[in-house]
């Protein structure tokens, strides 16, 4: 017996939507952020119960593993715990050790309700047993769970093993750490000014208007003006200026491989990997429409997602084209950016699902399909024309030996300039961007 249908649900209750989307998440293969926007997108929540559903699905999959491990403590290993109960567990036990603002006897009440209204009605004394035998023991388990994360830093910061392994031994142990507890904080909403549309005091004053409450973030690579911190806002789509197109949301680590690309108005330029646009976008900012971007992508509704925030930003010069059918002649642009697929690991805090996903394997599959698409974007520049090579993760594999391979078989190419953003440096997501030149 699976959770109730979405015409079956109270639409106003946090625990049950939360519920719902975790065992979506099981059943769909579907990113849990995107089965949570679909869910808060149709649900009748207050702005307190849409942040407590929200914290408690990202919550119970961040935590996953040490979820897992109280569960394991208190269940006969030699019974299979159905997946459905294991979330209801997870909900319960993570509202008692990881939310403080939960009263720890509703947190039990409210999941035992919750295995009731799903129709385990004989298994709801079994979940009120296990969370009712931890409110016993809170203080003792949470010294247990504070010093699993040195002991156990894997287990204890609820990351897989192979991975927390692999930072030790290219951050040592502190800086790891200190990496694990960014991942499972959860991420700052920040925006990108359009200045094709406003300037700063023009958005900042009509922020004000609408109730955002906001900070400058300021970097080596963004200047003053550029970026901000949205502390606090009504839903994105009620709100003019977002409408408008005033602003895009966007980490600060990714504006630094289009301010490296440094396009120039009148060029022309290629985005390998386009969408959803972040990047495209924000170029021709830049060269302030002057000019042409060729923004290419794998998937026509990839592509839609470009045309979309085009048509919103007031982007004028971008011409999205589908990858498999667009080739243009050899020596075409001035500037190519390739944003390649990659494991993602400078993110993680921001797509709760991958470090769940992810393997050493994948990281290996992955190097071929940026090296192929570094040695196709090589092609299409100009004579002294620049390529910018940028990705999310934080692998060597995927970033500096990458390139440093790639100068080896392409001698033609000089390595301009490399940056890797970590967040336990920059407070921002984690980013490597490279700069190349093509010789003459």
């Amino acid at each position: 017996m699976g959770f109730p249908t979405l015409n079956e649900l109270n639409d106003q209750n946090p625990r049950q939507i939360a519920a719902r989307v975790l065992s979506q998440r099981l059943n769909s293969g579907e990113f849990t952020e995107n089965l949570l926007d679909v869910a808060l997108a149709t649900a009748r929540l207050s702005p307190v119960d849409r942040g407590l559903c929200h914290e408690l699905v990202c919550g119970t999959v961040r935590w996953q593993a040490t979820l897992d491990c109280l569960i394991t403590r208190k269940t006969d290993p030699s019974r299979e715990l159905r997946p459905a109960l294991r979330n209801l567990l997870r909900l319960g036990l993570y509202q008692i050790f990881w939310l403080d603002r939960i009263p720890p006897h509703a947190a039990v009440h409210e999941t035992v309700e919750l295995a009731k209204s799903a129709g385990y009605h004989s298994q709801a004394g079994m979940i009120n047993a296990i969370l009712r035998a931890y409110l016993r023991e809170v203080d003792e388990i949470k010294k247990i769970l504070a010093d699993m994360k040195i002991s156990q830093p894997a287990l204890g910061w609820s990351h897989p093993e192979w991975l927390v392994e692999k930072w030790r031994k290219q951050f040592g142990d502190e800086k790891t750490r200190q990496l694990l507890e960014w991942n499972n904080t959860p991420p700052k909403t920040f925006a990108r000014i359009n200045t094709l549309k406003t300037d700063a005091a023009k958005l900042v004053t009509r922020w004000r208007e609408e109730n955002v409450t906001y900070d400058f973030i300021t970097r080596d690579w963004t200047g003053e003006n550029l970026a901000f911190e949205l502390k606090s806002h009504p839903p994105l789509n009620t709100l003019g200026s977002f409408r408008d197109g005033w602003f895009y949301l966007q980490d600060p680590s990714t504006l630094l491989a289009p301010v490296m690309l440094d396009a120039q108005p009148g060029e022309t330029i290629l985005d390998l990997c386009a969408a959803p646009g972040g990047k495209t976008t924000f170029i021709a900012q830049q060269i302030d429409n002057e000019g042409k971007i060729i923004a290419e992508d794998i998937s026509p509704d990839r592509l839609k997602l470009i045309r979309e925030n085009c048509t919103r930003l007031g982007v004028k010069c971008v011409e999205p084209k589908l990858s498999e059918t667009f080739n243009l002649q050899p020596s075409t642009f001035h500037r190519v950016l390739v944003d390649a697929p990659c494991s993602n690991t400078g993110v993680l805090r921001r797509r709760v699902d991958l470090r769940w996903r992810i393997s050493a394997g994948e990281i290996a599959r992955l190097q071929k399909t940026q090296t192929d698409l570094l040695q196709q974007a090589a092609t299409r520049l100009k004579p002294g024309g620049v390529l910018v090579y940028s990705t999310c993760s934080l692998e060597p594999e995927e970033n500096s030996e990458l390139i440093k391979n790639f100068l080896e078989t392409n001698n033609n190419f000089t390595l301009e300039s490399e940056r890797q953003l970590l967040p336990f440096v920059d407070g921002v997501d984690g980013a490597f961007v490279a700069k190349l030149k093509l010789k003459r």
